[in-house]
């Protein structure tokens, strides 16, 4: 899931040279499969990048013994790459019919030789539709981009490489790109908000770990320990959780996201975890989640969701995963916000008059590469008068931020950090201690318990915050009138001129007459 044109990285200079080399495979193969080729290489050249350079400088050291000793690597947070996968070797074979073929044994050999990286790795290089010709000009590309030394690694040059072609592949399949990536214009806006700083982070449906990405690095731009932040995390789909496993491993962060994929509703993979800060971005309005099995789930507190749609049970699941002052942010579609059939409502009303919903933030539409659906954010809070909030029990706050961020393209609007920081802003001037918040007319809102029962418990911003002030106009309706009367005729009267001037343009070169200007 997670990257701003957003965090695509332009400013490497390289991601467009790279992508471009990558995108010839599409000519045999879908986004589908060929995110896995081109994924997996860079992958193999991060790290093995990363053990040369390590490599050399125990060389240097003038210890033969270091140099053939895994620890010296692994304790450097470096994986130890034999020497069928090191990509000196792989480069030598680009030019080979077998390159796919010694591809796919190098995954094996890393998975072998690197148990906490079996079975993330892709083994797709031998296959028949990869043209192999186009897969060697790919690794020559590659080959040219340092991508694992210490300094691109302080850079997170790799990282953010990564998260780039994440959303290039995303662009490029539609609709199934929403598997694995939530756009970082969304994912900062729950980091903001939420603020991350320690504790239990946990992701129900992780996609490619978008959420931890953007938690550690909203933990390091406020000069926090990463380690102060343990992550948790569960995803169903195979390809994703692998691709989550790799995108984890280049960052450098320790995640649990289980020994396998695994249906989060059918089959949770954490228990018995009550986490400190939750962020979800779950598939919209599911259908087939298989609620009908589960309808005296214990996690179904504030009332059974409906078997056509799994929106109300991720709210559930993830209250359920909430510790006693945990706090959680949730993207869904709009219609959580205002649907009324086969009982949402009702478990609407019940969250609501349980005091565990704290904001909702109704986002632009456009930010998904996947989908036009426009979505919310749902923050959740179990104690809404714990020590670290103001308190805002009985007490909801509303943000109307459908005007903001930019057009990038056609389709796909971004959020730039002045809005990101608005929404946060008002967020934390409600919410802290001390903070000085006041309702802004058609951005912001807060509302008792009471005002949001008026409205039948729909929790739809635009219903709150009303709309934006109008600067008043102290220009009488008849001064107006003449003035704009005046305005109006001097611009028909210069319009009559110019057609006046085009009329003896055309006499002028003998066209008289074969032009109707009126």
């Amino acid at each position: 899931m997670a990257r701003p044109s957003d965090d695509k990285s332009a400013s490497l200079g390289f991601e467009d040279k790279l992508w471009a080399a990558a995108d010839v495979l599409r000519n045999n193969m879908d986004p589908a499969e060929y995110k896995h080729v081109v994924l997996g290489l860079i992958f193999l050249k991060y790290i093995s990048d990363a053990f040369e350079e390590r490599r050399k400088i125990l060389l240097a050291d003038g210890d033969p013994a270091a140099v053939e000793d895994r620890d010296e690597y692994t304790a450097e947070n470096v994986f130890w790459v034999p020497e069928v996968a090191r990509w000196s070797t792989l480069r030598a074979q680009a030019r080979q019919p077998t390159i796919g073929r010694a591809l796919d044994d190098a995954m094996d050999a890393i998975e072998a030789d690197n148990p906490a990286l079996s079975g993330a790795l892709p083994h797709v290089y031998a296959l028949p539709a990869l043209d192999k010709h186009k897969l060697g000009e790919l690794v020559d590309v590659i080959s040219g981009i340092g991508l694992g030394t210490l300094l691109h690694r302080e850079k997170d040059t790799l990282g953010s490489v990564y998260q780039y072609f994440l959303s290039r592949f995303a662009s490029a399949e539609g609709r199934g790109g929403g598997e694995f990536y939530t756009p970082s214009s969304i994912v900062r806006v729950l980091v903001e908000l939420l603020e991350p700083y320690q504790g239990r982070v946990y992701d129900p449906c992780c996609g490619s770990g978008g959420m931890f990405v953007q938690s550690i690095k909203f933990i390091e731009a406020h000069d926090g320990r990463r380690d102060a932040v343990t992550v948790y995390g569960q995803e169903s789909n195979a390809t994703t959780w692998r691709m989550a496993r790799m995108n984890m491993a280049i960052r450098g962060i320790e995640a649990r996201l289980g020994k396998q994929h695994a249906d989060t509703f059918h089959r949770d993979l954490h228990p018995d975890l009550r986490a400190d800060f939750v962020m979800a971005n779950p598939p919209f309005n599911i259908s087939n989640w298989g609620g009908e099995r589960l309808s005296q789930d214990v996690r179904w507190k504030y009332g059974t969701p409906p078997p056509g749609n799994a929106n109300f049970a991720w709210l559930q699941h993830i209250l359920h995963h909430l510790s006693p002052t945990g706090t959680a942010g949730v993207v869904l579609a709009n219609g959580s916000m205002s649907s009324q059939q086969s009982g949402e409502g009702d478990i609407r009303r019940n969250l609501v008059q349980a005091d565990v919903v704290d904001c909702m933030v109704a986002m632009p539409g456009q930010l998904f590469y996947a989908t036009q659906i426009p979505v919310c954010l749902w923050f959740l809070a179990r104690d809404k008068a714990a020590p670290k909030f103001r308190n805002r029990k009985g007490q909801v706050l509303f943000i109307d931020a459908r005007k903001l961020g930019r057009l990038e393209n056609r389709v796909h609007r971004v959020l730039d950090p002045a809005d990101i920081a608005r929404i946060a802003d008002t967020y934390h001037a409600w919410r802290r201690p001390g903070g000085t918040y006041a309702d802004v007319p058609g951005f912001c809102k807060s509302a008792t318990v009471e005002e949001i029962a008026a409205h039948d418990f729909v929790l739809t911003p635009g219903r709150y915050v009303g709309a934006e002030d109008v600067e008043e106009d102290a220009e009488p309706f008849l001064e107006k009138l003449e003035r704009l009367t005046t305005t109006l005729r001097a611009q028909q009267a210069e319009a009559r001129g110019l057609d006046e001037r085009i009329l003896r343009a055309l006499s002028a070169v003998g066209m008289e007459g074969t032009t109707d200007v009126r």
